[in-house]
């Protein structure tokens, strides 16, 4: 009986196998949970381009954008198991919205399969060159001094970039105001107009506005100085110990078969480190990060431990 059963989880075992190598074996759905033209839809783009170069599949990118990234990533989660449906996602809909949101239709660590990270690009923090700062610690002295004084543009309640803020002021104990705004080019129009003195946003919409004068490149928020600007220093060598990267990962439904992840993840990652795949993703400052989904997994954990008592402190909720 016992040899039975055996023979019987091995030939299983051989068929899930053989079937994770036929992958994809039809078109496959990448839903990304924001608007084209958007970073994550850009990573997609390409990674999908490549894909279906050397595999001969059509691979198809859908855009579901709404509820800061949680209707994509909820349509992901919903979808059928079978590999044939995977998405681009975020820090947002898969950390920091479960701190956020008091529900959320789907559960992140239940129902969706994590397959590999995919780029990070440096948020930057900038300033409106009229502040007369030329640092990190001249610009919290100049806060320090004006409570409530300044005002700080983001990408919107709860996002990246207004938690980044929110941890700069947090760890410096200055105060100063949020200005929430529709997109990043909204949030940078406002910082050339004195409209907000100060934003932490993705660095590639900020730097082709730095040959104005008008608006100032302090520091980037990554752990390490990137070598795609090496000449910036980061937030912590700065005196302010804030981390915040902007990182997007591959997943899949729960359920999905082991050996499909693992399939997936190794195409993945061969594609997004492709050198074609790599000089554009430095065009856009950002890096390929591919790895494992136990790293992934420990990325999404680090990101819900460093932003719960910035959310906290600062009480955002969104409804």
């Amino acid at each position: 009986m016992k040899r039975s059963i055996t023979a019987a989880a091995a030939i299983l075992l051989s068929a899930i196998c053989a079937y994770a190598q036929q992958w994809p074996d039809k078109p496959v759905r990448i839903i990304v949970p924001f608007a084209a033209g958007a970073t994550p839809d850009i990573v997609a783009r390409l990674v999908t381009e490549r894909l279906q170069e050397q595999l001969g599949q059509t691979f198809i990118v859908e855009n579901k954008p709404g509820a800061s990234g949680n209707a994509g990533t909820d349509a992901v989660a919903k979808a059928a198991p079978d590999g044939a449906t995977i998405g681009v996602s975020i820090g947002g809909p898969l950390a920091i919205n479960t701190l956020l949101f008091a529900h959320l239709p789907y559960d992140p660590r239940k129902d969706l399969a994590l397959i590999t990270l995919l780029a990070t690009q440096p948020s930057a923090l900038a300033i409106n060159a009229s502040l007369g700062v030329n640092n990190v610690s001249e610009l919290i002295e100049l806060i320090r001094h004006n409570p409530g004084k300044y005002n700080f543009g983001s990408i919107g309640t709860g996002s990246l970039s207004q938690l980044a803020m929110e941890a700069i002021a947090l760890k410096s104990g200055t105060q100063i105001v949020h200005v929430p705004y529709a997109s990043s080019p909204q949030a940078v129009t406002a910082l050339m107009r004195n409209e907000v003195q100060m934003v932490c946003l993705p660095v590639i919409s900020v730097t082709p506005q730095l040959g104005d004068r008008v608006i100032k490149l302090l520091a980037i928020s990554t752990a390490q100085r990137s070598s795609l600007l090496p000449g910036v220093p980061t937030l912590k060598e700065s005196g302010i110990d804030v981390q915040a990267d902007a990182w997007m990962g591959l997943v899949a439904p729960a359920g999905v078969s082991g050996a499909i992840v693992e399939r997936i993840n190794h195409l993945v990652g061969e594609a997004i480190t492709s050198p074609t795949i790599r000089q554009k993703l430095f065009a856009q400052l950002m890096e390929p990060i591919p790895g494992t989904p136990a790293q992934f997994r420990a990325r999404i954990d680090a990101d819900i431990a460093r932003w719960r008592p910035v959310i906290e402190a600062a009480k955002i909720k969104v409804e």
